[in-house]
């Protein structure tokens, strides 16, 4: 999509310019103070965070298409793509805002991306909400054990899918398969695997940017060690959400990435998944409202 194509299709939509030229579209929802929310996928549509299970209710929801997603134009240099670079783009809409600080939340490998921003511009965050991250970022590794002790889960073990999920996730952990067995172990990134959670894996094919996807994390993009030290001076709170059946993000995961600051509070939905405002909208939104509060 060019720019002038963005713009037709945004007419009435927020929009800004990156500090490259690249139109850059968000969506605004709910009442209170705002809080940006960044998308993971990683670079997917920003649509599949909705209303994050009502949290608009009680604050305004700021959702960023990523470049080269939803509304936002395709860049022309595709290396801009790459997770440290889109750091600009977070800041670029902070001061299209007209916010002195901003509430950040990052999905997935959303979390990433706020991860960076938080160390490049620690005095811009005031609160910093971590859900379900994922932790390239911080070079935070995940063990193959604990990823099949996440979906080994009670509700899950008597599923029909079960079995032939659960051997697609232990090649995985094993350093084989392939994309069709990295499709086969969707069921272990839900809380339920039913048929809206079907619908909304199969979304996500069409929502992400493979191009831009492949770029997000290439040679460069991250300096683990640098963010970790950034965050051990980060004295702002923040916040972990963790599903205790997510097996992207493990329990123990999300717990080491809590003791990355100096105050962070862990919340683990218990039942819940990758994506825990499908899983128990009430708990979520009144865990992160609280914590905003």
């Amino acid at each position: 999509m060019t720019c002038a194509e963005a713009t037709a299709r945004v007419a009435r939509m927020p929009t800004f310019t990156a500090p490259d030229g690249t139109l850059l579209a968000y969506h605004a929802s709910g009442s209170g103070a705002p809080l940006i929310c960044l998308p993971g996928g990683p670079v997917q549509d920003s649509v599949y965070l909705g209303e994050l299970g009502g949290l608009d209710a009680h604050r305004t929801l700021i959702r960023l298409d990523l470049r080269g997603t939803g509304a936002s134009a395709v860049p022309e240099d595709p290396s801009s793509y790459r997770c440290d670079r889109l750091v600009e783009d977070v800041e670029a809409l902070r001061t299209e805002l007209g916010l002195d600080t901003l509430d950040l939340l990052g999905h997935s490998a959303g979390a990433n991306l706020a991860a960076l921003y938080t160390a490049r511009y620690p005095e811009r965050v005031a609160r910093l909400v971590l859900l379900t991250p994922g932790t390239a970022a911080v070079g935070l590794d995940t063990t193959g054990e604990e990823r099949l002790a996440a979906a080994r889960r009670p509700w899950r073990e008597e599923e029909p899918w079960f079995a032939e999920a659960y051997a697609a996730l232990g090649e995985l952990a094993a350093g084989r398969g392939s994309a069709e067995t990295f499709q086969a172990i969707a069921p272990f990134f839900h809380g339920t695997w039913d048929d809206a959670a079907r619908e909304r894996h199969a979304a996500t094919v069409r929502q992400r940017n493979g191009e831009g996807a492949g770029v997000y994390g290439s040679e460069g993009a991250f300096r683990p060690e640098a963010t970790r030290a950034a965050f051990a001076e980060f004295g702002q709170p923040v916040l972990v959400v963790a599903g205790e059946g997510d097996a992207n993000t493990p329990v123990p995961t999300a717990t080491a990435y809590a003791e990355l600051f100096p105050e962070a509070t862990l919340a683990v939905l218990a039942g819940g998944g990758h994506f825990p405002w499908h899983d128990d909208a009430e708990w979520l939104v009144e865990t992160v409202d609280s914590f905003l509060e």
